[in-house]
């Protein structure tokens, strides 16, 4: 479960307290887990200031406090500070809005890529894939991968383009659409040529900020038609 920190404190020193955090992220390069930090300035109160700080899991924010230049820019912290600094600690316990970015950024960047690392970075380690063109469940992060890079084979032109997107609870829904034309091996299958449009709906499940299910629904006869695989119905 993803885990946000709310700092609140006032201070006259913004500028030296900028520089302060500047020099944590440099000392801590490679070893901090915060996936995202937000300063913001009160409107009404000028030297009022808040922070949001994102971690993927409390246990995570925990090693980050842990660290020793942690502890030190704390208490170079609170000495720019007018009193002690507040701390807010949340669990995300929604957050739609990031789950449909992420599934964009399959759709529109890494599908079709050869990028473990981005694929793990969204993908549970677990992740089982229901898709209608499959008999057996993919399963894995590899597997997911090397199933999307499949199609880039067959279509190294492929493009989804993002219809509709709608999200709920754990769930988001995309409808999509995409095209490409066949000029590689599908699944044993020698290259047609032949230019294919599609469409189909894709629900991914969500699990502690990642994928961990997901359910493909999509024109597979409409795609064996236009490869030329079946006879059009009469």
């Amino acid at each position: 479960m993803k885990f946000v920190q709310i700092i609140d404190y006032k201070t006259e020193r913004s500028e030296d307290m900028n520089q302060l955090m500047d020099k944590w992220a440099e000392q801590t390069k490679g070893k901090r887990t915060a996936t995202h930090n937000v300063i913001g300035k009160d409107r009404s109160e000028a030297n009022h200031y808040v922070e949001i700080v994102e971690f993927p899991s409390y246990e995570e924010a925990m090693k980050n406090s842990h660290l020793p230049e942690t502890d030190k820019t704390f208490q170079e912290m609170v000495a720019l500070c007018d009193g002690m600094p507040s701390f807010t600690d949340l669990d995300v316990v929604r957050d739609e809005q990031l789950n449909k970015d992420t599934c964009r950024r399959f759709f529109l960047e890494l599908c079709g890529t050869d990028d473990p690392a981005g694929f793990s970075e969204i993908f549970a380690a677990d992740y089982r894939d229901h898709d209608v063109a499959n008999e057996q469940d993919t399963q894995g992060v590899d597997g997911i991968r090397m199933e999307a890079l499949g199609y880039r084979t067959a279509f190294p032109d492929f493009q989804f383009t993002i219809e509709d997107q709608v999200a709920e609870g754990d769930r988001v829904a995309t409808r999509w659409s995409w095209r490409g034309t066949n000029t590689g091996e599908m699944r044993g299958m020698p290259a047609t040529g032949n230019a294919v449009s599609n469409v189909g709906t894709t629900t991914f499940r969500f699990e502690d900020g990642k994928i961990k299910e997901g359910w493909w629904h999509w024109d597979v006869m409409g795609m064996m038609r236009q490869l030329g695989m079946v006879e059009p119905s009469s």
